[in-house]
């Protein structure tokens, strides 16, 4: 399907003023907060916010509240997705508008990561412990094994493996096992908590969950467990974990349903209050996943959070190229 001349024009009128223009390339990089856009563009709340009105009306951009907070991404698909695709290409990457406001994103990003970092560093050797004050970690930890399957797997990859839990838990029915982890001190946990459960099939490495230098189709297993609310670009960290998933391999999705407890942002580093099933399924879908097994468990607490487990399968060779 084509755009209309009528419906190209709309779409070029809405991304052809220098302000909306920016907005499109800063989210081009990773889905954005209204006030970290306000804090790059150096601009008021109102008219940020008209812009980005404006850019949703043409179906450039997706808006979607989380918690009390707003954000907003560049629409994953669809014509209007395609021209703006091609607009921002053709544009200089040494504009020197384009190269500030990348400094300044740069500067947003640093912050939050050093402030993540921080956070990881004073509470890793309580991690656990604040994870189960949420959930029922015994009760999650029974249905992962149960979406992993009994069946023994040639190689498992757990992408920011923590205090490694996921590698001692799942590492025993694999033939290697790779955890990933950003935190130094994480990693330092995991390695203990791996050596004291007795498993020498287990390598962690300190790598990033966006760039795992991994080859593609590596791992008969993938599990991102508890992560995916900590980043600021989930999608790009699903999209990356699906394409090392083998084909019949399984890629395994541990995080939190939508809630409203916004203290987890403010005390615990959460950028995201949790995700939709369909917001989950179509980041799948978009990487090759679309069979989707879906387990959600409710809190044992009046003041827990619902845990969602999303058990994903890619499909044998054969029926891939069929496809």
């Amino acid at each position: 399907m084509t755009l209309s001349a009528k419906q190209t024009v709309d779409v070029l009128r809405a991304a052809g003023e220098p302000t909306r223009l920016r907005i499109l390339a800063l989210l081009d990089r990773e889905e954005l907060a209204v006030l970290e856009l306000c804090r790059v563009l150096d601009q008021s709340q109102p008219r940020v916010s008209r812009h980005l009105k404006l850019l949703a009306e043409a179906g450039l951009v997706e808006r979607f509240p989380d918690g009390a907070w707003v954000f907003y991404r560049l629409t994953g698909a669809g014509r209007e997705h395609e021209v703006i695709r091609e607009v921002l290409a053709r544009i200089n990457p040494d504009d020197p508008i384009l190269a500030r406001d990348r400094r300044k994103l740069d500067d947003v990003q640093a912050e939050r990561a050093d402030a993540a970092q921080a956070y990881f560093a004073e509470n890793a050797a309580q991690w656990d412990q604040i994870r189960s004050l949420y959930v029922g970690e015994a009760h999650v930890e029974a249905e992962v094994q149960r979406a992993a399957g009994r069946e023994r797997v040639r190689r498992l990859v757990d992408l920011g493996s923590g205090t490694g839990r996921m590698l001692t838990l799942l590492g025993p029915q694999s033939d290697q096992a790779l955890g990933l982890d950003l935190s130094q001190q994480m990693l330092n946990i995991a390695r203990r908590n791996v050596t004291e459960a007795g498993l020498s099939n287990v390598e962690l490495r300190h790598g990033d969950i966006f760039d795992t230098r991994l080859p593609e189709g590596v791992a008969d297993l993938v599990v991102v467990h508890q992560v995916l609310h900590y980043l600021g670009d989930p999608a790009a960290a699903v999209k990356e974990a699906a394409r090392i998933v083998a084909p019949d391999g399984k890629l395994i999705i541990v995080d939190f349903a939508p809630h409203k407890h916004e203290f987890l942002r403010e005390q615990h580093q959460h950028r995201r209050l949790g995700f939709s099933d369909e917001e989950m399924a179509r980041w799948l879908g978009e990487a090759e996943l679309p069979s989707v097994h879906l387990l959600a468990l409710p809190p044992t607490r009046t003041d827990g959070l619902t845990v969602k487990i999303w058990a994903a399968q890619r499909a044998p060779t054969a029926l891939r190229s069929a496809a």
